[in-house]
């Protein structure tokens, strides 16, 4: 592991809401953050302008084979002390029945088949006893769907689960810490705009769990309070 000031973190999915947030975070804490987005500009670009060379932007879309390879490349020298992938879309709250074969297809290949791409595809940056996470949601516990609604979300999210376990499985000698994180529902574009927390809110907290995971090799599925989401 890195010493404390030249942690390493890098973050997919950052340019606005949780991923946004978290890049932030962990460059206010130290760490040396580059955070990906599909297109530049932004108040991810103002937060890099302002981190004093803490916060490095690059450009990615991560459903694209492509420009993953072409960003494993150009990262190449750089060893990472996390790895953390923060990408979802949510295509409304219809029964499963009247999802279009295109909006499921969509909602899976983005939602669970890509972050385990970008993990595979990323992974051997990450240095010995580094972390590798993704933002998961209790709405992909199988055991507390005990209410209607977001059927595709929630599936596609079991599903990221689930090939992280078998991600897990594949790797479980790397020394790795492997976390799904629950960070709780947030006022997001996705989460919407009744939900009950704030990134600004949430996200200090997934940093604690992060940084106090770290080290800890396995699986764990944890909310932001450190606590195990039954699967």
């Amino acid at each position: 592991m890195s010493t404390t000031s030249n942690r390493q973190a890098l973050v997919i999915g950052a340019s606005r809401g949780l991923g946004l947030v978290l890049a932030g975070e962990l460059a206010r804490r130290g760490w040396r953050v580059i955070a990906t987005t599909r297109r530049g500009g932004g108040e991810l670009q103002v937060n890099s302008d302002a981190s004093n060379g803490r916060l490095h932007i690059e450009t990615l879309e991560m459903t694209s084979s492509e420009q993953l390879a072409a960003l494993r490349e150009r990262l190449d020298r750089h060893r990472l002390d996390l790895l953390f992938v923060n990408a979802a879309v949510d295509r409304g709250n219809l029964p499963i029945d009247e999802v279009s074969t295109d909006m499921f297809t969509e909602v899976m290949i983005t939602n669970a088949l890509s972050p385990l791409r970008v993990l595979e595809a990323l992974r051997g940056l990450v240095v010995p006893g580094g972390t590798v996470a993704v933002m998961s949601s209790e709405q992909g516990s199988i055991s507390r769907n005990t209410e209607d609604g977001y059927e595709l979300y929630k599936a596609s999210k079991a599903a990221l689960n689930q090939l992280m376990r078998s991600y897990a499985t594949r790797h479980a000698g790397d020394g790795h810490t492997k976390l799904l994180i629950d960070p709780g529902h947030n006022r997001t574009r996705l989460g919407g705009p009744d939900a009950p927390l704030t990134p600004q809110e949430s996200i200090p907290a997934v940093a604690d769990v992060l940084e106090t995971q770290a080290g800890a090799p396995g699986l764990q599925f944890l909310d932001r309070h450190g606590q195990t989401v039954p699967w």
